[in-house]
């Protein structure tokens, strides 16, 4: 599918509609993230993972090139707006993880939509997720055990969100929303 050189209108509403929806989910994991790194700090990477869904959703939906930076941005923008401490880590989140959704995307020159190509970019994701968690609670310090616990959840958020988001994009997709009406 050829790229165009402009986002419809349509396009733009769906995006900010599924930028709007995650985007308060992200201001949740915000919200939690605080309480979820003292007490149970091996599930971090799983609740920082919850922020692939913009993108995955978006793509599986519309499946059209810049929709998952696009989305992400907006919904790192209502994140912000909901739990504004977080406002720098929500936009650079986004561009990072919207970056790597659209880069896989581009790779197979957003022609290639099955479940394969989404969870490529999650494990990216995942990998990076899982530096970004062994960076912020000195993993060094805990027993090999919890190590190891960490860094699956790190790698594995991602990935599970992202089924997470594949599945509703399919059912938005199923329900028309991606279908593309004449020249809008």
């Amino acid at each position: 599918m050829p790229a165009r050189a402009v986002l419809s209108t349509r396009t733009l509403l769906v995006c900010a509609a599924i930028g709007v929806a995650t985007g308060i989910l992200g201001g949740i994991a915000g919200w939690i993230t605080p309480v979820v790194v003292v007490t149970l700090p091996m599930v971090y990477g799983f609740v920082l993972g919850v922020h692939v869904i913009p993108g995955i959703i978006a793509q599986e939906v519309l499946r059209l090139p810049w929709v998952a930076l696009l989305t992400h941005v907006l919904a790192a923008l209502v994140s912000s707006a909901a739990a504004p401490q977080w406002a720098a880590r929500f936009l650079g989140t986004a561009l990072l993880f919207g970056g790597i959704q659209e880069l896989v995307a581009a790779v197979t020159r957003y022609r290639e939509w099955r479940a394969w190509r989404f969870f490529v970019s999650a494990v990216i994701i995942g990998i990076m997720v899982a530096f970004v968690v062994w960076m912020v609670v000195d993993l060094a310090t805990f027993p090999l055990w919890a190590q190891i616990s960490y860094l699956v959840c790190a790698v594995l958020g991602p990935v599970a969100w992202t089924a997470l988001g594949l599945l509703v994009g399919t059912k938005l997709r199923q329900a028309g929303i991606g279908r593309r009406a004449g020249r809008s």
